[in-house]
C-alpha cells in the first residue's frame, strides 16, 4: 500500500541532511498517490508515498509515531489474519474497524519484539524505528511478496521500498556487483540469483523473503523467522475429511485477500489454479453486491496454432466454460495488438529496477497491470503458486514413487484407470516412469551421453567469480539447473529455499506502487502451503486423476470440462516470436552490436552467442518459441541493456 523510504545518522546528535530526504520522496512523485508524509527527528528521517487500498488504510498516516510507546513505523502491507492478532494483543472491538495494518504491526512488535514476523500472515515489508532502543528493525514476508532494500556503511543506514530513491543520495554508487551478475549467466533457468539478499549493484542489498532485519549501533544483522516449508503430516479418516478441511482453508485464504474498498479483479486462465481463486472471490463478492472483474491473456486473432494438440495457446473457449459456470459478467479478453517482448525491454528495466528473464511472458504480465488500474481494481488476484500447492499432484511422477518404492498392485491399477482417462496405453508410459522413479541415475546417464549448457558466461569470468563452487554449495548442476531428484524433493527446494522468490514478486511490487493495485496469490497463502504439504500424497492422485484435491474439492465451483481436463493444457508466451516479428531487423541489429562490444564480451563467451544468432539471422519462425538459441538472444539483449545503463 505504499513506497516508503528512510535514512539514520548513526551520529544520534547529527540531524538527517533533509535534502535527502527530498530527493528519495521526488523519486516517487509521478506514481499515484493517496498521501505522502515523511517524520524527520533527531537523526531519522522517514518517508512514505501511501495509496489506500484497503478500507482500513483510508486516512492513515504513514510514518506513523506512537508517542507512548516511542516507535516510529513506515510499512508496505496487508495482514490476512487480522482478527488473530486482534484478539492476541487485546485490541478493544470498537477500534478493530478502522486501525490500519501498519498500526497493528507497530502493537505486533511492541508486545512480540524482533519475533513480531513469526505472527504476521500476509504481504509486508515494514520498517520501525525504536527510538527507546536506538534500532531500527524490519521484515520482509515469508515468500518476499514486497520488496526492501538497504545500503550501510560507517555513517548511515539507507532502506527503501525501491532501489531509484538510493541512488540520488550522494553517498551511493551504482557500481556492478560482478559476484550477481557471475550468477545470472550461469543459471540458466528462470532463477536470477543464489544469494537472496544481493542485487546486481555493489552498494545495494536486499532483505530477503521470511527474514528480518535489525540496525543497532551501526551494525547489521539479517536473521530468518520462519519458512513456508513443514513436515506435520495430516492423517484424517477419510477422502471426503480431506476435501472439507481444503475448502476451508482455500476459502478463507481467498477471501481474506477480498478486502478493499474498491474492485476486485483475478487473472483467469482456462486452468484449475485461476479458476478456482476466480470461483471462489465471484461467490463471496456477490454476498457483498459486487462483481469480480476478470482478465484474460489470448494471442492476437491472426497467430496461428502450432502446437500439437495436447497445448492450448488460445485459452478462450475454457475460460468461457468457467466464466459462464461462475457467472462471470465483467471480463476483459485482451490480447495487447501492437504489444511485444522485444519493444518493452527498456519500460521493463525501468520498472523492475534489474534485469529479468520471463521476457516470452513480460509485455501482458505488465499489460495486465495497466488495464487492472482503468477499472479501479484495487486486489488483482492469481493463482501463481498454485502447481506446487492447491493443484499438486503429478500422475506420472507419482507412480514413479510407487514403483521405486515396490507398490506392484497399486501400480497396476492406477496406471489402467490412467490410460483410461487419458485414451492410452500403459505399457507405452513405462519407460517414462522409470525414469521418474530414478532420476538421478537418468540425470548421470542423459547428461554424460548428451551434455547440454546452455550457460554463455565466459570461462574467464566464471573462474575469477568461483561461480562453479557456488553453483555445487547450492546444489546445482554444472549447467546452471537444479541437480536431479524427486518431485517431493524439488518442490521442498522450492519452498524452503529462497531465491526462487525473487524475480517474479519484484514484478508485482514495482507494478503494484506504479498503478496503484495489489496482486495477491491465495494458492501460497501459509495456511494453504501447509495444509497441503501436510496432506499424503495419495490424496493428490487417485484413481487414474492428476492434482485429484483440487479437482475433487471444486466439484460445484467449477465446470466438469475444466475440472476433470488433464489432456490439454494452456500455454501462454507461445505467441512471443510472432509478436516481435516486425521487430526482427532491430533483434539482429542490436545482437550484432551486443556481440561486438568489448564491455559486454568480457563476461560471455562469443562462440555460444554467435551460435545462437546464427539460427535467428534465418529470420524470425514463430514455431520456434521454446527454441533455446532464440531464448539465449532475448535474454542478453534485456541484460546488455541494463548493463549499459551502468556504464
Amino acid at each position: 500500500m505504499s513506497a516508503f523510504a528512510g535514512v539514520i545518522n548513526f551520529d544520534r546528535h547529527e540531524p538527517v541532511n533533509p535534502e535527502y530526504g527530498k530527493a528519495m520522496m521526488a523519486a516517487t512523485a509521478h506514481f499515484p498517490s493517496d498521501d505522502r508524509q515523511v517524520i524527520i527527528k533527531d537523526n531519522v528521517f522517514m518517508g512514505c508515498h501511501t495509496q489506500w487500498i484497503t478500507p482500513e488504510s483510508i486516512g492513515e498516516k504513514q510514518p506513523y509515531y506512537d508517542y507512548d510507546l516511542q516507535l516510529t513505523i513506515t510499512a508496505d502491507a496487508i495482514l490476512d489474519n487480522r482478527k488473530e492478532l486482534f484478539d492476541s494483543l487485546g485490541v478493544k472491538k470498537y477500534d478493530r474497524k478502522e486501525l490500519p495494518d501498519s498500526e497493528l504491526i507497530l502493537l505486533a512488535y511492541d508486545k512480540w519484539g524482533n519475533d513480531c514476523p513469526k505472527h504476521l500472515i500476509g504481504d509486508f515489508a515494514f520498517m520501525i524505528w525504536d527510538e527507546k532502543e536506538q534500532k531500527l528493525f524490519g521484515a520482509r514476508d515469508l515468500s518476499g511478496y514486497r520488496t526492501l532494500y538497504y545500503m550501510k556503511n560507517p555513517s548511515y543506514i539507507v532502506f527503501s521500498t525501491l532501489i531509484k530513491p538510493m541512488f540520488l543520495l550522494p553517498f551511493i554508487e551504482k557500481k556492478l556487483n560482478e559476484y550477481w551478475l557471475a550468477e545470472y549467466l550461469t543459471i540458466t533457468g528462470m532463477i536470477d540469483s543464489l544469494d537472496a539478499i544481493d542485487t546486481p549493484y555493489q552498494s545495494i542489498k536486499q532483505v530477503p523473503p521470511s527474514h528480518s532485519i535489525e540496525v543497532k549501533n551501526g551494525a547489521v544483522s539479517i536473521q530468518r523467522y520462519g519458512s513456508l516449508y513443514s513436515t506435520e503430516k495430516l492423517n484424517l479418516k477419510s477422502d471426503g475429511e480431506y476435501i472439507e478441511a481444503f475448502t476451508e482453508v482455500f476459502t478463507r485464504a481467498v477471501n481474506d485477500r477480498l478486502r478493499t474498498h474498491r474492485n476486485v479483479g483475478s487473472q483467469l486462465s482456462g486452468g484449475l489454479d485461476s479458476g478456482s481463486v476466480a470461483s471462489i472471490a465471484a461467490k463471496n463478492l456477490r454476498h457483498s453486491n459486487k462483481e469480480l472483474y476478470t482478465f484474460s491473456y489470448i494471442p492476437p486473432k491472426d497467430f496461428e496454432d502450432y502446437t500439437k494438440g495436447h497445448l492450448q495457446p488460445n485459452e478462450s473457449p475454457s475460460i468461457n466454460s468457467t466464466l459462464s459456470f461462475i457467472r462471470g459478467k465483467k471480463h476483459h479478453f485482451l490480447d495487447f495488438e501492437g504489444k511485444d517482448s522485444f519493444s518493452i525491454i527498456d519500460e521493463m528495466l525501468e520498472d523492475m529496477e534489474l534485469p529479468y528473464k520471463f521476457f516470452e511472458n513480460s509485455f501482458w504480465l505488465h499489460g495486465m497491470f495497466e488495464e487492472a488500474s482503468k477499472h479501479d481494481i484495487g486486489i488483482l488476484l492469481n493463482g501463481d503458486q498454485g502447481n506446487f500447492t492447491i493443484s499438486w499432484g503429478s500422475a506420472l511422477d507419482f507412480y514413479g514413487q510407487l514403483l521405486r518404492t515396490l507398490q506392484w498392485p497399486r501400480l497396476y491399477k492406477e496406471l489402467n484407470q490412467y490410460s483410461t482417462i487419458m485414451q492410452g496405453s500403459r505399457l507405452s508410459l513405462l519407460p517414462l516412469i522409470s525414469r521418474l522413479a530414478y532420476p538421478k541415475m537418468n540425470f548421470y546417464l542423459e547428461t554424460r551421453n548428451n551434455p547440454v549448457n546452455h550457460s554463455v558466461i565466459s570461462k574467464e569470468f566464471a573462474e575469477r567469480t568461483h561461480i562453479q563452487e557456488k553453483l555445487k554449495m547450492h546444489q546445482f548442476a554444472r549447467t546452471g539447473w537444479l541437480p536431479p531428484g524427486t518431485p517431493a524433493q524439488s518442490r521442498k527446494k522450492l519452498l524452503n529455499d529462497l531465491y526462487p522468490w525473487n524475480c517474479g514478486n519484484t514484478l508485482s511490487t514495482k507494478l503494484s506502487i506504479k498503478h496503484g493495485l495489489w496482486k495477491r496469490d491465495p494458492t501460497n497463502d501459509i495456511r494453504v502451503v501447509r495444509f497441503c504439504l501436510s496432506v499424503p500424497d495419495d490424496q493428490f492422485v487417485q484413481k487414474g486423476m492428476d492434482r485429484a484435491l483440487i479437482r475433487r474439492s471444486m466439484k460445484g465451483h467449477l465446470p466438469d470440462d475444466i475440472r476433470l481436463n488433464q489432456r490439454v493444457r494452456g500455454a501462454q508466451g507461445l505467441d512471443w516470436v510472432h509478436r516481435a516479428a516486425p521487430h526482427w531487423k532491430g533483434i539482429m541489429e542490436e545482437s550484432e552490436k551486443m556481440l561486438n562490444d568489448q564491455f559486454y564480451t568480457r563476461y560471455i563467451n562469443p562462440r555460444a552467442l554467435h551460435q545462437a544468432f546464427k539460427t535467428l539471422q534465418q529470420g524470425p519462425d514463430v514455431k520456434a518459441g521454446l527454441d533455446p538459441n532464440y531464448r539465449i538472444i532475448m535474454r542478453n539483449l534485456i541484460l546488455y541493456r541494463f548493463l549499459k545503463t551502468l556504464n
